[in-house]
């Protein structure tokens, strides 16, 4: 997603005893909880299991879906699209209205601030809200009555956001969707795409989604976009494999749409001299911006004044396509400041909104369920009802962007450990596998390399890179040896383990034939 933004370790997690145990091992290290305090249970508990749709705007009748991966574990949004008389588009982004269960001061609030965030491993969930809330009664299940916060936003043909609503709402999820099922219907493989109701419902968000991202990125958003590396364990937890997780157009629709939901809560509130807890991501400062400009020089990439978010956001479409992409987009990133919550300031560079606050998942994140109650409060009494005072807000912005950090680190460790337990395991049965590399930096001991497939970086030395001596070219960092051989950033070459540092995380690779 495009407010991904790097967070830099301090320290590895250690690896658990067994495979089985290294996510209990990540737990324990950041300190994650192991379960729910008796009194949370106790509380969710006596929640009932049926909704009361009372004073609620009823859109039960209404094409409303979810969109998620095939393995979600909880559905907390949902799309609808109407057209209105004059032509435009309606947006319906529908979110679960958590802050109806969980009231400020309950037992479940107190937990739920303390977590701040659902972490999420690939054998399991530590999730911010007891199950019976989160899997259960907020969860927008396909076919239940489930209670909403309905943002409407109208678009003209341009694309162009000219008005925005909101509403408590009750919905009824007529389908429960999956990313590959929707890249079917926007790419015309479902039956009646175009000519059943639903699919063309479907296919016309696409549409604006695309429009959405388009003006999006001329503004001067930036299109990062790394693909992560997802681990599939088997029942013992020993790790199958490693799929890429695809961001095709079914997340983008997905993403534009919540984008835009939280660009409209944040503008509305903002505006009206209400503070939040923003999300808040600032441009990179000037030394950064320098050292990036270095570092890509010294990729062969020819680089304008990036201080300029439109020419910034024009270098990542001309490198989009290059093999050393995500080498270079890393390096993007690493310049970047991280985006955090902020209850004094407002604006998102890297998404290119002047207002931006997290709505749309409530059932992992506790900004959100601030902001569901802040605008609740400002649609029943107004911009005096919705306030919080400002040390309280600031409180709130600190903890929750260190827990934030906190999950991000735990899932990231996890995912790490488990790559490292794979390529230890190749060299102990001599079953060693080859994989696709690209040189990333030339150094006078050794050349950096990237390996795609499995998201891994590591050093081939330059004693096996050649038998001869291997001399490096200071002026265009490259490394060459007499008669032939030479390496520098972009090469590609075929490689295989060599050598595994658990401890360091830490990887030598050795050309493949040496």
């Amino acid at each position: 997603m495009a407010d991904r933004f790097s967070r830099k370790e301090t320290s590895f997690p250690p690896p658990g005893k067994t495979p089985r145990e290294d996510t209990a091992a990540v737990m324990k290290f950041y300190d994650l909880p192991k379960a729910f305090p008796p009194k949370v249970l106790a509380e969710a508990r006596e929640i009932p299991a049926k909704v009361d749709a009372t004073g609620r705007l009823d859109l039960r009748k209404k094409f409303i879906f979810t969109c998620d991966p095939v393995t979600a574990r909880d559905f907390d949004d949902a799309l609808s699209l109407e057209t209105d008389r004059r032509g435009n588009r309606i947006l319906g982004v529908h979110i679960a209205d958590v802050s109806h269960f969980v009231r400020p001061g309950s037992e479940i609030d107190r937990e739920a601030y303390r977590r701040s965030m659902s972490v999420y491993f690939a054998d399991r969930v530590v999730p911010m809200l007891p199950e019976a809330l989160s899997n259960g009664v907020c969860s927008l299940m396909p076919g239940e009555d489930r209670l909403a916060f309905s943002v409407f936003m109208t678009f003209n043909k341009n694309g162009e956001m000219t008005g925005r609503s909101f509403a408590k709402s009750v919905i009824r999820s007529r389908a429960r969707l999956t990313y590959e099922q929707v890249m079917t219907i926007i790419s015309g493989g479902a039956k009646g795409a175009r000519g059943s109701k639903d699919l063309k419902t479907v296919y016309e968000i696409h549409e604006l989604a695309q429009q959405l991202r388009a003006r999006r990125f001329a503004d001067g958003a930036l299109d990062i976009e790394i693909p992560e590396a997802e681990v599939l364990l088997d029942a013992d937890g020993e790790m199958m494999g490693l799929v890429t997780r695809p961001y095709d157009e079914s997340h983008q629709m997905v993403e534009e749409c919540m984008v835009a939901a939280n660009e409209a809560v944040a503008k509305e509130l903002w505006t009206k001299g209400v503070r939040i807890l923003a999300r808040l991501h600032e441009p990179p400062g000037d030394e950064k911006i320098f050292a990036l400009r270095s570092e890509l020089r010294g990729l062969g990439l020819k680089v304008g004044n990036i201080s300029n978010p439109k020419v910034f956001a024009q270098l990542l479409r001309t490198i989009r396509n290059k093999p050393l992409y995500p080498t270079m987009a890393t390096m993007i990133l690493r310049s970047m400041k991280r985006a955090v919550y902020d209850s004094a300031k407002i604006g998102h560079f890297g998404l290119s909104k002047k207002y931006y606050a997290h709505f749309t998942s409530p059932i992992r994140r506790y900004p959100d369920l601030t902001l569901h109650r802040q605008l609740s409060a400002f649609l029943e009494g107004g911009a005096k009802a919705a306030r919080v005072a400002p040390d309280v807000l600031a409180k709130w912005a600190e903890h929750t962007t260190e827990m934030e950090g906190i999950a991000a680190d735990a899932e990231r460790g996890l995912v790490e450990i488990k790559k490292y337990r794979l390529l230890e395991e190749q060299l102990a049965s001599r079953q060693i596998l080859d994989y696709d590399a690209i040189v990333s930096k030339c150094t006078p001991y050794g050349c950096f390399v990237e390996i795609p497939e499995i998201s891994v970086s590591g050093l081939i030395h330059v004693s096996v890179l050649s038998k001869k001596f291997v001399r490096y070219n200071e002026s265009d960092g490259s490394l060459s040896a007499p008669g032939g051989g030479s390496w520098r950033p972009g090469t590609m070459l075929k490689v295989h383990v060599a050598k595994v540092d658990f401890q360091q995380r830490r990887v030598d690779f050795i050309p493949c034939g040496r």
